[in-house]
């Protein structure tokens, strides 16, 4: 076994999207290279409905698969195609946009004002930029929640782990996504197939992340402590780590614990062009795409048998 090396650190940054929401912003919009087949991730965590009421009105997306996760709160969405729903704490919902959808998601807070939730961007291959879109919608219920012996929890969005499958499939990525919290004090090991990109995303407590593999009998424990990267409790955190290759993620849970996201995928390796919400495979199909949107002829499909 060899343990993937953190490649980098950084903290979300604050940003305001839609119709005037204030979220937290990992990554997206630059070096899509860099974690392909992901291009962007959002933490949109508030205990303020002024600061995300007003939500993310109508707006386009094609050639991308959006995943959003609730853990606070609950996300009412529409579409062209006469889509509608509500995600509450929990649940997930993986769309395809593919070809090009119209839709809006508006955030309403639970009974304290708190919404928190997630939104992953990946990247669709240039044989499905322009396929038929779909939801998957997943309530909190049909989740599969592992415990460990030692009490480490981990719900398996979508992906095999320790036996169980994601309730979410056919996804171009090929992704894993795991909500995983680590008991105080607590040093875990988590596998991730060599071939996929993998971040981890850490929004509660604190904690460690091995460096690098240690040959057995020749460090110490402060040694080896001294080559991890560790990510304390810091407003909430926020922190993302980059891995590198390897084919497991080590983790040591401090005083408080700690939970985070682990998310993989196989990269695409192709070429990206990016305009907002529509990410194509070249600059003229991208053009295409403003052209449909000014036409009228952006949604390809209808609801009714998925035919142009």
């Amino acid at each position: 076994m060899s343990i993937r090396p953190v490649r980098n650190r950084t903290q979300a940054r604050p940003v305001i999207e839609g119709a005037g929401v204030h979220l937290h912003r990992a990554f997206g919009f630059h070096q899509p290279r860099e974690l392909d087949p992901f291009l962007l991730f959002d933490d949109f965590r508030n205990e303020d409905p002024d600061h995300y009421a007003a939500g993310f009105p109508w707006h386009p997306h094609r050639g991308i698969e959006t995943i959003t996760y609730v853990l606070a709160g609950s996300v009412e969405h529409g579409d062209s195609l006469g889509n509608r729903g509500t995600l509450g704490a929990g649940d997930v919902q993986w769309m395809t946009a593919g070809s090009g959808i119209l839709h809006q998601e508006m955030p309403r807070g639970n009974e304290t004002g708190q919404m928190h939730g997630f939104q992953l961007w990946a990247n669709l291959p240039a044989s499905l930029k322009m396929t038929r879109p779909r939801y998957q919608d997943v309530q909190a219920g049909d989740i599969p929640c592992i415990i460990d012996d030692d009490g480490t929890i981990v719900r398996v969005i979508i992906g095999n782990f320790w036996g169980r499958t994601g309730p979410v499939e056919g996804v171009a990525a090929d992704p894993q996504y795991l909500d995983i919290s680590v008991p105080p004090g607590r040093r875990k090991k988590f596998r991730i197939d060599t071939s996929r990109n993998a971040f981890a995303y850490v929004f509660e407590g604190e904690g460690r992340f091995a460096d690098a593999s240690v040959p057995r009998g020749v460090l110490t424990e402060k040694e080896i402590e001294g080559r991890e990267v560790h990510v304390r409790d810091m407003s909430g955190n926020r922190t993302l780590v980059y891995f590198d290759t390897g084919d497991e993620v080590v983790v040591q849970a401090g005083e408080k614990g700690v939970r985070f996201l682990l998310i993989s995928g196989k990269p695409l390796r192709e070429p990206v062009a990016w305009h907002g919400p529509i990410v194509m495979n070249t600059r003229d199909q991208l053009k295409q795409a403003m052209a449909d949107l000014e036409q009228g002829t952006f949604v390809r499909h209808n609801a009714a048998n998925g035919e142009e």
